[in-house]
């Protein structure tokens, strides 16, 4: 009972959403916004710690495609609520693009950027030197490429002012081949397990099997069952409030549903094992580059609307807000790099965007963003190549551009 309290705790703080839900109650929209947000964030814990866990009894292509699924279900069920109510409601487009740029954007510019700079001050206190950089293990050019490809396939959203559904279609196909292509190269090492999932690995076999299936189902459900309202007090909120609904949705519903994700690779940058940390928050980028901008227009379609999302000025903005950003980080990962001025250069100029709301600011960002990533792509030219063709590259990938390390550089194993 001991290593589930973390569970039943998360699923008691989650009942009194669900009991709302099936009672039908009507709520005030702030009142409504602390109870189902609540549910969202304590079920997503519960679906992180319950997919750690799962690793250890399943392997190959179908687990880790169902593993990717349902560990970014949190985050997809609101965003693809709101493209799906966009095909009979056009003014909820807007909040589908607020909550993928919002998402997006968190998980790069404070994920990325504060597992790196714990890492290296981790690092330097446990060996007593500066450390410039954290270095990915040569197996992430594959995460690498596939996010650059899935970057610049998206470009033709800014470009054409709509998310097309050749597009979604591509970027699934994308995320299918993605998947595919780290079953047939991933290994066969332990997983790392920390905090509540590690317990619950450690579970006897038959019971660990069934404690994981259950977390599974009951996250699952209660996330299903609180997106939709959960996405309406958002909106109530706002306008009861007076704020910004594109901005109340762009970031408040990414706390939530990023939360866990963050919070375990937090915990794996405090233990030392920032490299592990930083390639989990790549791969959720991938996922979120592929996947998420991928069904989006197909949740438009089967929500009644046309085969394209056609965005405002402000939304095209936000997606080429977004790209820049993406592409910046992609550039500065080409050698497997990840050093400290880029980690702080990225933490603050996702808290600049804060403080020059409006378009020319976004346009002004975008523009630093993009001469960022030309400045380390020369830099780092001689990784291009190799991160571009790693994902279509039988076998693992080895170390074929990155010299031998700095000691002053921390570099980790996947």
């Amino acid at each position: 009972m001991r290593t589930l309290r973390p569970v039943l705790l998360c699923l008691a703080v989650a009942l009194p959403a669900v009991a709302v839900r099936v009672g039908h109650v009507e709520l005030a929209p702030g009142l409504a916004l602390l109870v189902f947000g609540a549910a969202v964030v304590a079920a997503s814990f519960v679906l992180a710690w319950a997919a750690e866990a799962a690793e250890v009894d399943i392997a190959g292509g179908l687990a880790i495609a169902v593993l990717a699924v349902i560990a970014v279900l949190p985050e997809y069920a609101v965003d693809l609520y709101f493209a799906y109510t966009a095909g009979s409601r056009p003014e909820y487009v807007q909040f589908a693009a607020a909550n993928m740029t919002g998402s997006n954007r968190l998980l790069l510019g404070v994920g990325w950027s504060v597992v790196v700079i714990l890492s290296l001050a981790v690092a330097r206190r446990r060996t007593g030197r500066t450390v410039r950089a954290l270095v990915l293990d040569p197996a992430y050019r594959v995460e690498i490429g596939f996010l650059a490809l899935a970057s610049l396939l998206a470009l033709v959203v800014p470009a054409t002012g709509r998310i097309p559904l050749l597009l979604g279609l591509v970027l699934l196909g994308v995320f299918v081949f993605y998947l595919v292509r780290v079953a047939t190269t991933g290994d066969d090492e332990e997983p790392d397990l920390v905090g509540p999932a590690a317990r619950i690995g450690a579970l006897p076999g038959r019971v660990r099997r069934t404690v994981v299936a259950a977390m599974f189902v009951l996250a699952a459900g209660v996330i299903l069952a609180s997106a939709e309202p959960f996405a309406e007090a958002l909106i109530a909120s706002g306008q009861a409030l007076g704020v910004d609904q594109f901005l109340l949705v762009q970031w408040l519903a990414p706390l939530a549903s990023e939360a866990p994700e963050l919070i375990v690779a937090v915990i794996f940058a405090l233990r030392g094992k920032g490299a592990a940390a930083l390639g989990l928050l790549v791969a959720a980028k991938v996922n979120q580059w592929t996947l998420l901008v991928g069904s989006l227009p197909v949740a438009y379609l089967l929500g009644g609307g046309s085969t394209a999302l056609v965005l405002d000025g402000r939304q095209v903005e936000e997606f080429g807000l977004t790209i820049a950003q993406t592409l910046m980080a992609v550039a500065v990962l080409m050698t497997l790099r990840f050093p400290r001025w880029a980690a702080w250069t990225l933490l603050a100029l996702f808290a600049v965007q804060f403080a020059v709301p409006g378009t020319g600011g976004r346009l002004v960002l975008t523009a630093v963003y993009a001469a960022l990533a030309a400045v380390a792509l020369v830099v780092n030219r001689q990784g291009i190549l190799p991160a571009l063709t790693a994902p279509f590259r039988r076998g693992p990938v080895l170390d074929d551009v990155t010299r031998v390390l700095p000691e002053r550089e921390l570099s980790g194993r996947r």
